[in-house]
C-alpha cells in the first residue's frame, strides 16, 4: 500500500512537541481554562486536556484553583539560566555592531555598578579623538548620557542624591554639567518622557552622545547603550536623527533579555 501521508505532515512527535508549546503560548496570551486554550489551538477538549495534564506534571505550568492555567515555576527557573548562561555583551554585540558600521562614532554598552557607570563594551569611533572611556572604566552616573538612561526609573529623590553628590566633583570633571538642580530636573522628566538620554558635554568637553535603557523580561533597566562622538560630528540635528536607531537597537537588546515589546515598539517601563 503506498505511503498516503503528506510530505510537509510534521512528525508526531515533532506536532505533539509543537502542541505542547503552543499551550503554553496561549496560557501566556491569557488563556486560563481548557476551552480557551483549545479554541486557540484548535484541539479537542481531551487532547487539549492531555497537553495541558502533561505539562502541569512537568511543572512548565500551574493549575491555580479559582484562576486556571498559568505559566510555571519550571519556566522561571529555565529563564534565569538561559539569562545567565549568555553574557550581555554577547547577546548586545551584534545590535552595537550594527550602530557602529552605520554610524561611525563610539559606542558604549554599561550597567550600574552603585552610584558609578561600569562600561562593559566599547567599539572606537571611525573619526574625532579618541575618549577616554574604555571597558571597565568607571564614571558618576550623571555626568554620562548612557548613566542618565540607565536612571530612567530612578525617580527626582534619587535623581537628586546624585546630583548633589556629583556638585561636590572637581571642576575639571563636571565639564558642562547642568549648572543647578532646577535646570538639571526638568532634563530628566523629558528624558523619562522620550526613553532616552543626551550627553551635552556633561562629562568631556566637546563630546555628546545618545542613550537608551535596555530592560530584562521583569522590565528594569539592566543595562543602556550609547553612540557618541565630538560634537563637530554630533550635532543636534544628528543626535535626534540617531535617536530611533539607538532605540531600536536597546529593544532589540531589551528583547533578546525576554524583555516584551508594547505596541509603540518601546520596551515599556516597569509598573509601579
Amino acid at each position: 500500500m503506498p505511503d498516503v501521508t503528506p510530505p510537509t505532515a510534521a512528525p508526531s512527535g515533532t506536532q505533539t512537541l509543537l502542541r505542547g508549546l503552543a499551550v503554553i503560548h496561549a496560557v501566556a496570551a491569557g488563556a486560563r481554562d481548557l476551552k480557551a486554550i483549545g479554541q486557540q489551538l484548535g484541539t479537542t477538549r481531551s487532547t487539549t486536556h492531555r497537553l495541558a495534564s502533561a505539562l502541569v506534571d512537568e511543572r512548565y505550568l500551574r493549575l491555580l484553583p479559582q484562576v486556571g492555567y498559568v505559566l510555571g515555576p519550571r519556566l522561571i527557573e529555565l529563564g534565569f539560566q538561559a539569562r545567565e548562561e549568555v553574557p550581555l555583551v554577547v547577546l548586545a554585540e551584534p545590535w552595537l555592531a550594527q550602530l557602529s558600521a552605520h554610524t561611525g562614532d563610539t559606542i558604549h554598552l554599561a550597567v550600574r555598578d552603585g552610584d558609578e557607570v561600569l562600561y562593559l563594551h566599547k567599539t572606537p569611533g571611525r573619526h574625532g579623538p579618541e575618549m577616554r572611556s574604555r571597558v571597565g572604566h568607571r564614571m558618576p552616573l550623571l555626568r554620562t548620557g548612557i548613566g542618565k538612561a540607565l536612571l530612567l526609573d530612578a525617580g527626582p529623590a534619587e535623581w537628586q542624591r546624585l546630583f548633589e553628590a556629583c556638585a561636590g566633583l572637581p571642576t575639571a570633571l563636571a565639564g558642562h554639567a547642568a549648572p543647578n538642580w532646577d535646570a538639571f530636573e526638568p532634563r530628566m522628566r523629558d528624558y523619562v518622557a522620550g526613553q532616552y538620554a543626551f550627553d551635552l558635554e556633561d562629562n568631556e568637553p566637546s563630546i555628546r552622545c545618545v542613550a537608551a535603557p535596555v530592560r530584562d523580561a521583569s522590565r528594569r533597566i539592566v543595562a543602556a547603550i550609547s553612540v557618541a562622538s565630538t560634537v563637530p560630528y554630533m550635532p543636534m540635528e544628528k543626535m535626534a536623527a540617531l535617536l530611533p536607531q539607538v532605540q531600536a537597537a536597546a529593544r532589540a537588546i531589551s528583547a533578546e533579555l525576554g524583555a516584551a515589546v508594547c505596541s509603540n515598539g518601546a520596551a515599556g517601563p516597569q509598573s509601579e
